[in-house]
């Protein structure tokens, strides 16, 4: 997951830093890093990612367009 992945994922949801660190069970200033673009343990990064997914993120992978996200099927912020 890229940083702006996550940044885009987190606008879709309608999720805040501190939201999104609760879900996952870390800090509101490791979300940060992360969204800076900081290196954080791998461990980290898939906990992330593992709420963000867990909440209806779908991450697109880099193809000749670039990285992405969408929400899964007809799921509206905060469902």
């Amino acid at each position: 997951m890229l940083p702006v992945q996550s940044k885009m994922a987190r606008a879709a949801l309608g999720l805040g830093v501190r939201e999104l660190a609760a879900r996952a069970g870390v800090s509101p200033d490791t979300v940060a890093r992360l969204e800076r673009g900081e290196e954080l343990k791998a461990s980290t990064v898939a906990s992330i990612r593992a709420a963000l997914e867990r909440a209806g993120a779908v991450f697109i992978e880099a193809d000749g367009d670039g990285p992405g996200v969408r929400l899964k099927g007809g799921r509206t912020p905060l469902d």
